[in-house]
């Protein structure tokens, strides 16, 4: 049922993991996600993970996702490293197609819907849900880029503002 491809990554039966409810845990390094390699600071570490076939709430067959680890990222505000906790929990209902897919309303509070198939790449699965759960604009939460932490007293671009509004709103010239 488990196949080792060349990169590593496991691949499994979608379906039939899902039915026989069958889990896989492991250790995946940051390094092997090509796609996450140009959003993080470091492609240095690993993360585990455990993938578990289970039904979701009407019996349809999904995959339970887990992902556990610390990414490197860069804040946005000063450019420096920034470790993220980094904690996904998924769960991912198996459609036979796409069509059937489409088909589907989109309903806030049920599982994602992603392809089956009888080759499908852990490793895959693993990086779409990591992309998910990074932030668009990772940053510190005081950063030290951040002008108004530095104290260097520089001068709001609203004062002048301030000014016109206790004179009555007049401007004078």
């Amino acid at each position: 049922m488990l196949a080792q491809p060349n990169s590593g990554a496991p691949l499994i039966d979608g379906f039939a993991f899902a039915e026989a409810g069958k889990s896989l845990r492991g250790l995946c390094r940051v390094h092997d996600f090509a796609r996450l390699r140009g959003l993080v600071s470091s492609d240095e570490g690993e993360l585990m993970y455990e993938v578990a076939g289970t039904r979701d709430e009407v019996g349809r067959p999904a995959l339970g996702l887990k992902i556990t680890g610390t990414l490197q990222l860069t804040c946005q505000r000063c450019l420096k490293a920034l470790p993220f906790p980094l904690q996904v929990e998924a769960v991912l209902a198996l459609a036979e197609s796409e069509a059937e897919i489409e088909t589907r309303p989109v309903v806030p509070d049920e599982p994602d819907w992603i392809v089956g198939s009888r080759e499908m790449a852990v490793g895959t699965l693993l990086e779409d849900e990591i992309l998910l759960a990074i932030p668009f604009a990772p940053r510190h939460e005081r950063c030290s880029g951040d002008p108004a932490l530095k104290g260097e007293g520089q001068a709001s671009p609203f004062a002048d503002l301030r000014g016109l509004l206790n004179r009555g709103g007049r401007a004078t010239n």
